[in-house]
């Protein structure tokens, strides 16, 4: 069974469906497996704890 984390920041709830049913359909149409052995996490991190180029995400 095929576990996808996903690392980003905070996102709607709607475009957290949405990114859950468009993996899964990857990994159904790739994989030829059914959709219910397809496990999706999200770990939302606040814009102020994590950062990139030496700034915080928050700063930009």
């Amino acid at each position: 069974m095929p576990v996808v984390t996903v690392q980003q920041g905070p996102r709607s709830i709607e475009l957290k469906r949405e990114l859950v049913a468009r993996i899964t359909d990857a990994f159904v149409d790739a994989y030829k497996i059914p959709a219910d052995t397809v496990q999706v996490w999200i770990n939302e991190t606040p814009a102020d704890s994590w950062g990139a180029a030496g700034k915080l995400t928050a700063d930009k």
